[in-house]
């Protein structure tokens, strides 16, 4: 099903609604079948109410269909004004040739080290939330580097474990950029490729973040229990050798686990696994190995969406307001932390403080921001609380395509 036009005002309520009409269901009947009570679906349609990851996926799989489609995702014309829509076709090839030779034209790869170089660069560009600028070299990244995987392709070699390392580090950046502005499918088959690379880069890191990947498209299909023991999969293989690496993956996973738990509706066994994240980032202060961010800053973040996962916005704002971003911190997930900062504002009443929130969420990762559906969803909630908004809101509200 394509996305359905974002309402300006009700957002995803509003095509909750949409859809559960197209389907010819009751509120009672798709409460039955998402097991949610029939209140809560209607509070949320009427926008009365905070619609929780696990509450969407619980819908959309009782509704058939993606999470990114209740998010209103893709944004289409958002993509075309940015020219990102041009650029996905080219990504989805490119992993499509994943072992085909290349033509007798194509100039050999460059150097390994030289392309390990040009995938760090990609990482960092990815950290910062530029995905714009990363997709645009996606492709081409990809096609050389795929070339050099099939020159390099004696198993077990230093030379092939490296190839096969760049290969699976941009499937995960396809991911990622893919998820964060709706495409699912796309970031279904790079995490696909990922997963086919990441056994032969003798990186078992790389194998167990390939599995925190794919418990968070699990988590996103209501398929908690499964994303769960993905994540027990993962930790069981994943030793901790002491390296901040292996403590930064398994660290990440501890909270994946506690996110999955808590989305099942086991907030004691989420406690438990957020307690024993606390106490890992507690030891290894702040690391952002492997792209990945944890530490004590990345726990308390998480703790503020349990609470708001929870309705308990109050609680989730007292626990923004502990946050003090370190310097440096990653701007995806700085940006990421004013975001969810100003959604606890938004739902509170708090509605000046909300739009300040989301305009430093703007400043540290734009292209982020602009495609993130929980900025979406804030802003519509503002609109929604005034009767005449206000020019500043107005503007932000066009900027992000709201």
């Amino acid at each position: 099903m394509p996305a359905l036009p974002a309402d300006p005002i009700e957002g995803i309520g509003t095509r909750i609604q949409t859809v559960r009409q197209l389907r010819g269901l009751t509120v009672r009947e798709l409460a039955r079948r998402a097991h949610v009570s029939p209140a809560q679906i209607s509070r949320v349609e009427n926008g009365q109410r905070y619609a929780s990851p696990s509450i969407v996926a619980s819908v959309a799989r009782a509704l058939s269909v993606s999470v990114s489609v209740l998010h209103g995702q893709p944004y289409i014309q958002m993509l075309q004004q940015d020219q990102l829509d041009g650029l996905l076709a080219p990504i989805s090839s490119a992993l499509d040739d994943w072992d085909i030779p290349p033509g007798t034209d194509e100039p050999p790869p460059r150097p390994l080290a030289e392309l390990a170089v040009a995938v760090r660069t990609l990482e960092a560009e990815r950290a910062a939330g530029a995905y714009l600028d990363v997709a645009q070299r996606l492709p081409a990244l990809i096609a050389e580097i795929n070339y050099a995987a099939l020159l390099h392709d004696t198993p077990g070699t230093r030379d092939s474990e490296r190839a096969r390392w760049l290969q699976a580090e941009l499937g995960r950046t396809v991911y990622v950029v893919a998820r964060q502005i709706g495409y699912v499918d796309l970031a279904r088959h790079a995490l696909g490729r990922m997963a086919a690379a990441a056994p032969r880069s003798g990186d078992p890191r790389q194998v167990a973040i390939e599995r925190w990947d794919r418990s968070q498209l699990m988590a996103d299909a209501a398929r908690h229990d499964r994303g769960f023991a993905l994540v027990h999969q993962a930790l069981r293989d994943l030793d901790d050798d002491g390296s901040t690496s292996a403590r930064a993956v398994r660290g990440a996973l501890y909270l994946r686990a506690a996110v999955l738990a808590r989305r099942s509706g086991d907030d004691s066994t989420a406690e438990d696994w957020l307690e024993e994240a606390g106490e890992l980032a507690g030891r290894t202060g702040e690391l952002t190995d492997y792209g990945l961010v944890f530490g004590p800053t990345n726990v308390v973040i998480h703790a503020m969406s349990a609470s708001a996962d929870m309705d308990r916005h109050a609680k989730a704002l007292r626990d923004a307001r502990k946050v003090t971003l370190p310097d440096g911190y990653p701007a995806a997930r700085a940006g990421a932390y004013w975001a969810s900062r100003a959604r606890a504002e938004a739902w509170t009443a708090q509605h000046d403080a909300a739009l300040q929130s989301l305009r430093r969420a703007r400043d540290v990762a734009p292209q982020q921001t602009r495609y993130h559906p929980g900025v979406h969803e804030t802003v519509a909630t503002l609109l929604r609380a005034r009767a005449r908004a206000t020019d500043d809101l107005r503007s932000y509200a066009a900027w992000c395509g709201v």
